[in-house]
């Protein structure tokens, strides 16, 4: 057997191997003690010898020493001890990941079934069930953004969170992208090697920033690019289709209806890839089609991992092999011969 790199995965049970039984051995002497005393209260010296003639103080000394390696091998084990290691090739060493979706009302379009922000959100289900790594947030945004997970390594806390999102959650009406990426970085662990930001939208960007005389671009590219000098990669995945459908809504009195702008013209949203490529592009990130399958984030977690491959990040790691199964094995075998000692001798000597 291979004793190379011996340690203890979880150091701070060593304390239960060297104090329990040190504490168990005090408590025999004290029973010890006490048991002297009472039969000393009972009865002379002479009939107490009379009476403990079968007792075998070694046999009992034995099954005390048993306890106490008992109690040791037990806090041994609970230390988790290994060695020897086992490769763990090619291992992604996880990131913190930021998802940013698109809650707005061009998100309930249904030109990916059963909506875009339904087919979202079920991609980003998938995403997190496969990533087994690093911690994961939420930011919602329309017209505005917030928190609504922060990172996290609890997956259960995230999808509840995620489920929970609809048309309805941000009340401030319009698709402010560079407002959502803000609010991303706020989420974000500063000290982080490298900061990951996944943005779900269809890429209608309806605020725009003043850049030259009559120039206008979208806040969303003006914001990745304050960001990328802050470190931040942005992968953008783009829902819906470029050929869009109408939006759908339900009106005051229950039935649906086409949306219509201030000029009671039928709003029809489509898919900007444009700009979303823009936004990836300035901060070293990658774009990809959500697709009706829902399959471009298998992209995205391609994209981070080939990421961290050039930089280094993921790399072949040896993981310690636990052997604690050993000192339990051992721990259970004095248990049962303690047991199985008696505390009488099989000789019992005569009166003298």
């Amino acid at each position: 057997m291979n004793f190379a790199d011996f340690h203890f995965a979880e150091p701070r049970w060593l304390w239960l191997a060297a104090v329990a039984p040190v504490l168990l051995a005090l408590l025999h002497r004290h029973a010890a003690t006490a048991r002297r005393a009472q039969l000393a209260r009972m009865a002379s010296p002479h009939f107490i010898e009379q009476l403990t003639a079968s007792h075998s103080p070694a046999r009992r000394r034995l099954k005390n020493i048993l306890l106490l390696a008992v109690f040791a091998l037990a806090g041994l084990a609970l230390a988790r001890p290994q060695w020897g290691s086992v490769e763990a090739g090619n291992a992604w060493l996880g990131e913190d990941v930021v998802f940013v979706l698109d809650c707005s009302l061009s998100m309930t379009t249904s030109d990916v079934l059963p909506s875009r922000m339904q087919r979202a959100k079920f991609a980003m289900l998938d995403f997190v069930r496969r990533q087994s790594h690093g911690r994961v947030g939420l930011v919602a945004f329309a017209g505005s953004a917030f928190i609504q997970c922060p990172l996290t390594f609890d997956a259960d806390a995230f999808e509840e969170t995620l489920l929970s999102l609809d048309e309805k959650t941000i009340p401030i009406p319009g698709t402010d992208i560079g407002r959502a990426l803000n609010e991303a970085y706020r989420a974000m662990d500063k000290g982080s090697r490298r900061k990951m930001v996944v943005l779900v939208t269809d890429g209608e960007d309806l605020e725009t920033v003043k850049v030259g005389d009559n120039l206008y671009i979208g806040s969303g590219i003006v914001s990745a690019k304050n960001l990328a000098t802050n470190g931040v990669v942005v992968f953008t995945v783009g829902v819906g289709t470029p050929a869009g459908k109408e939006i759908q809504t339900v009106n005051a009195a229950g039935q649906p209806e086409l949306l219509r702008d201030d000029k009671g013209k039928i709003v029809h949203s489509q898919l900007d890839e444009k700009t979303l490529r823009k936004i990836a592009e300035v901060t070293g990130g990658s774009y990809s089609p959500l697709g009706t399958l829902g399959d471009g984030l298998t992209q995205v977690r391609s994209a981070i991992h080939a990421l961290d491959s050039a930089s280094g990040l993921r790399q072949s790691a040896k993981n310690g092999v636990d052997r604690f199964h050993w000192f339990i094995a051992v721990m259970l075998a004095l248990l049962v011969a303690e047991s199985l000692i008696g505390t009488r001798r099989k000789n019992i000597p005569g009166p003298a």
